[in-house]
């Protein structure tokens, strides 16, 4: 993991007490609903950022034991 992803994945499990598996599971209307009341605004993804890599990385079916992805 790296740049602000690590960061994001931090302050989700530290300050909103998720765990890695429901972090990764977030939809991004999820995430921006939890992340934005909480986080300082200069340290928010920027929302067209954020829906390149949704365009870019759909959600897909996970395989791995726990994971529920959306498909």
């Amino acid at each position: 993991m790296s740049g602000r992803w690590a960061e994001w994945f931090a302050f989700a499990v530290r300050h909103l007490g998720l765990t890695p598996g429901q972090f990764w599971a977030l939809s991004l209307s999820e995430w921006r609903a939890l992340a934005y009341p909480a986080a300082p605004v200069s340290d928010l993804p920027d929302p067209a950022a954020l829906r390149a890599l949704a365009a870019r990385f759909p959600d897909r079916i996970s395989t791995m034991k726990g994971i529920d992805h959306a498909g």
